[in-house]
């Protein structure tokens, strides 16, 4: 029996009906099974694993574009008018938007559905923003496994929104096909303050709000595509390229779908594409792993009876970190 089938026979009546939810494209369905996907719960991830293995099958025909940006180079607005688009050319558009979490709180704004109002009404769209839960590379921790129950509903173009305030965006780019960088038309007198990674990891780069000062948007055009030239392509199927457009004209958004379809031809006719979604998913899997590696180590018993005592014994000196870091791992070759 292949791990598919184990997961089918595993799917409770109420789970199973889920699963014919998602996949008879039922919005209610859809939600409620990210909703599972996302919980914490034991219980509902052992559900949830069955239930994505279920999916699994009608999964990875659509097209994952990742995008990032800072704050208030106008990813919302750029999303909604490039969503609407899509859905005009026959397309079903998923936005999975994901908002920061406050380190003090924990609490998020959620607030995607307010920005994009006209494509968060529409029958063939679909947004479901997420906190990041305080995650690296700002995603959720669960954004992956949501794509591809979106996958499963029947949409054909996935956008990840990322948080987009400076954190490491490696995660999104490990799990899309294309890797969108939006940037505003100063950016260009600013190139050596942006980070290395991040330039090396987009497929595009995108100069927003150009109507506002064509000239500024030319200037920063040019210095990132003289940046780009001295960067080492990710892949040899795709050079980056630049775009310069404005989403609240809708001026530039037709080119730039017509480079994302360029790039998915590139890199299906190379075999790049199905290469680079293997890594993604056993990069993925690592990463799990040592995520829930670190969530057991911080749950083991004989862990939380040392830690505060060899936390402060770092924070008062009478011990290195290296020394306590082995004493609290040491505690995992307990047997309970």
């Amino acid at each position: 029996m292949n791990d598919t089938a184990a997961g089918q026979v595993l799917l409770a009546a109420f789970d199973q009906q889920l699963v014919e939810g998602v996949l008879a494209r039922q919005p209610r369905a859809l939600g409620k099974a990210i909703t599972l996907v996302e919980s914490s719960r034991r219980d509902h991830q052992a559900r949830a694993e069955a239930v994505l293995a279920a999916l699994l099958p009608h999964t990875g025909a659509a097209i994952r574009v990742g995008i990032s940006g800072a704050p208030g180079a106008g990813k919302s607005t750029f999303i909604e008018v490039l969503g609407l688009h899509l859905i005009g050319r026959g397309h079903r558009v998923a936005v999975l938007a994901v908002d920061p979490s406050s380190t003090i709180s924990g609490g998020s704004i959620l607030g995607d559905k307010t920005r994009m109002e006209k494509l968060s009404t529409h029958a063939h769209a679909f947004i479901r923003p997420s906190p990041s839960g305080g995650s690296l590379g700002g995603v959720a921790e669960k954004t992956r496994e949501a794509m591809l129950v979106c996958e499963a509903a029947g949409f054909d173009v996935i956008i990840v929104e990322t948080v987009g305030v400076g954190q490491s965006e490696t995660t999104v780019a490990g799990m899309v096909d294309a890797f969108v960088l939006l940037q505003l038309p100063n950016a260009g007198d600013d190139l050596q303050a942006i980070k290395k990674g991040i330039v090396e990891l987009a497929d595009l780069v995108v100069i927003n709000k150009a109507d506002i000062d064509p000239k500024a948007a030319a200037f920063a055009k040019h210095h990132f595509e003289g940046a780009l030239s001295l960067l080492r392509a990710t892949t040899a199927a795709w050079r980056p390229t630049v775009l310069t457009i404005s989403a609240q004209t809708g001026q530039g958004i037709e080119a730039f779908w017509r480079e994302i379809e360029r790039h998915r031809l590139a890199m299906e006719a190379s075999g790049e594409l199905a290469a680079k979604r293997r890594r993604q998913a056993i990069d993925w899997m690592w990463t799990l792993i040592d995520g829930e590696l670190r969530n057991r180590f911080r749950h083991h018993e004989g862990v939380k009876r040392d830690l505060d005592k060899v936390s402060r014994a770092v924070t008062a000196g009478s011990m290195t970190p290296a020394a306590a870091a082995h004493r609290l791992l040491n505690h995992l070759q307990d047997k309970h």
